[in-house]
């Protein structure tokens, strides 16, 4: 379910690489914060967020950053050869820990990863705090040609979107097919606000 030069199903291929050109043109700055999050549960917001910073690595003078914001079911971690030690609850809880001990390489050129960490009882928390919102800023300045895709747990399921999107430059929307109604869409843009929606994206 990864995107790569060469693959057959070309369709996809330069779908997600249409995604990120139009997320360029409207970016002025040399890299941002793009959050995923979708409309309902399964949705498919983990396979437009990894997909998203691989079709952005795929710039031989660009890398990207995904982390893992979905504290209920995560999935970026399956990026890695090895379990992590750390990851983002574990560096929003622990200020021994610098961001270089929570990003990990993945088998993909260019593409690095943070993952959810250990400890998840309260993603409001972890969210809302200074320190979350420090660490974006960090690592936006730390990596200017890095860009940076927080995967987040589905609209229906938490209001982790509706905190996360006041950190990130853009948000764009995963809608499944034939899963959601016109009304739970335009509740979905509304609750990431207009002005930070850069597109919604039909799956499947």
């Amino acid at each position: 379910k990864m995107i790569y030069p060469g693959m057959q199903q070309r369709e996809v291929l330069n779908a997600f690489r249409e995604i990120r050109t139009k997320l360029l043109q409207q970016s002025p700055k040399d890299n941002f914060v793009l959050l995923v999050s979708s409309i309902c549960a399964e949705g498919g917001a983990s396979f437009v967020s990894v997909n998203m910073a691989i079709s952005c690595a795929l710039a031989e003078n660009k890398t990207a950053l995904v982390i893992d914001c979905n504290l209920y079911v995560p999935s970026i971690s399956d990026l890695l050869v090895a379990d992590p030690d750390y990851g983002l609850t574990d560096y929003l809880e622990d200020p021994e820990l610098d961001i270089d001990d929570i990003i990990y390489s993945s088998g993909i050129p260019r593409l690095r990863v943070i993952p959810v960490g250990g400890k998840r009882e309260s993603a409001t928390e972890f969210f809302t705090g200074e320190r979350m919102r420090q660490f974006i800023n960090s690592v936006k300045k730390r990596y200017p040609d890095r860009y940076i895709i927080l995967d987040v747990a589905p609209l229906s399921a938490s209001t982790d979107a509706r905190i996360l999107v006041d950190v990130c430059d853009y948000a764009v929307l995963v809608v499944p097919g034939g899963k959601t109604t016109e009304s739970q869409i335009l509740a979905g843009v509304d609750a990431v606000s207009r002005d930070k929606l850069a597109g919604i994206v039909f799956n499947n």
